[in-house]
């Protein structure tokens, strides 16, 4: 189920965590050659997809909720 990005956070290993509208988590890592997510690595690229759609495995297993 596609969810919006509603925030950020990092995560105990330093890694970037977006916060999805339905209240799951979801990292979103810059490690290529696997994903290449340059925009994560950047305020502005963040900022920028604020709104953005990602697939929630979570909403689909129907997960509860990482945050309210």
């Amino acid at each position: 189920m596609k969810q919006p990005i509603v925030g950020y956070h990092k995560d105990d290993e330093d890694h970037w965590v977006a916060r999805l509208l339905c209240g799951h988590n979801q990292h979103v890592r810059h490690n290529p050659p696997w994903m290449i997510r340059t925009w994560v690595t950047s305020l502005q690229g963040r900022e920028k997809m604020l709104g953005h759609q990602l697939n929630c495995l979570k909403c689909d297993a129907k997960a509860p909720r990482d945050w309210n």
